[in-house]
């Protein structure tokens, strides 16, 4: 816990989660791949063969020869932010953390062994103890998560894709897989934001965070209400011109866009999910082993599905609106060819497609029905 001048007295009370299982925050689409790339036998034994070809080890050296460890000799308050963040999400080894000269504000979590966390200069000095604190929980969240491997290995693969650029094919194979990842590292993010929100514990400073990093320090500037409506605004303005753009937008980034992430993270602080966590109901991690891959994989299908329902964009409402009458269109033939072959249950189909108001709209016959079914389809 942070302390304050006085002695080990905490300086805010924050509630602790024993046990605590990556899932009880992960974003749907982030926990379904997780689960299917744990559940892959020997897939850790693969990425750790792949530790002689990533530059890790070089990066290790590089961060302890060249930035400051944080510890309680060196940038204590983030030190004492790092132990209380493992505390509360339980995490019983402690990452080493690096501070490195950077005016850029950002953070960092890599490693395939083992996590380590870097932070900017630029950051440390954008943000207050609380934002801190939410970042540093960001961080934990994504070291507990094991996101660490796989981050590595996009920062690795984005760099030889650079390098084999001028081999057509070998980049588009490379560039296809970086693709797929980075659609995962987004996802990712977002379950990282939930994990500092959870350390922290304060949704607020965790939104002045992120119009921080958005904005920089001018806080007197700025207004949380009014940058999340930006987010608002983004969804839902334009036609699909202006969705396909933010499509491709988004494809290059590894982080989603600053005003989204306050977005989801606003609406996550005030679900259902989130009040059971900070109950005390949550996945514990000695459960993972008994995770169902078939079950996350059908509860990301049905966030993208409630996405698409809920979405203001355009491009997304015209998916929707064509899912919608795709199924009402199957559900419509559904009805009518159980009708056709219910034996006279129900009312019978003309063969010109109309409803028969007698009995001889039946004599058509379950031939013309199926007439009509294969024209229809």
């Amino acid at each position: 816990m942070t302390e304050n001048d006085q002695g080990n007295v905490p300086s805010r009370q924050r509630k602790r989660f024993p046990g605590i299982s990556s899932r009880a925050y992960e974003h749907p689409a982030d926990r379904s791949a997780l689960v299917a790339l744990r559940k892959l036998s020997g897939f850790d034994t693969v990425f750790k063969a792949l530790s002689g070809l990533l530059p890790e080890r070089s990066l290790r050296l590089l961060f302890l020869s060249d930035s400051v460890r944080v510890s309680d000799a060196q940038f204590n308050h983030l030190n004492e932010m790092l132990r209380d963040a493992c505390y509360i999400l339980d995490l019983e080894k402690v990452p080493p953390m690096y501070v490195t000269q950077d005016p850029k504000p950002n953070a960092m979590c890599i490693g395939l062994d083992e996590p380590i966390i870097v932070v900017t200069t630029g950051l440390v000095e954008l943000l207050d103890e609380e934002e801190m604190r939410a970042v540093v929980g960001h961080e934990v969240g994504h070291a507990l998560s094991g996101h660490s491997v796989y981050r590595t290995v996009l920062l690795f693969l984005t760099g030889l894709a650079l390098k084999i650029a001028w081999i057509p094919l070998g980049n588009v194979a490379i560039m296809a897989i970086v693709t797929a990842l980075r659609e995962w590292f987004r996802k990712s993010e977002l379950s990282a934001d939930r994990a500092g929100l959870l350390v922290g514990q304060d949704v607020q400073a965790s939104m002045r965070g992120l119009m921080k990093i958005a904005g920089g320090n001018h806080l007197h500037e700025m207004n949380v209400d009014a940058f999340l409506a930006q987010a608002d605004e983004y969804e839902k303005a334009g036609d699909l011109r202006d969705s396909v753009l933010k499509i491709l937008n988004v494809l290059p980034r590894t982080h989603p866009f600053t005003t989204v992430r306050a977005a989801e993270l606003k609406k996550w602080s005030e679900s259902r999910d989130f009040q059971r966590i900070m109950d005390g109901h949550y996945p514990k991690r000695s459960e993972d082993k008994d995770t169902s891959v078939t079950d996350s994989f059908r509860e990301s299908a049905g966030h993208y599905a409630d996405t698409v329902r809920t979405s203001k964009d355009p491009l997304m409402k015209l998916v929707g609106d064509i899912a919608g009458g795709a199924g009402d269109l199957a559900g419509d033939l559904g009805g009518r060819l159980r009708n056709r072959f219910s034996g006279g249950q129900g009312p019978k189909q003309s063969d010109d497609g109309g409803a028969a108001g007698d009995d001889k709209g039946g004599e058509g016959g379950p031939g013309s029905g199926s007439g009509d079914g294969q024209r229809e389809g």
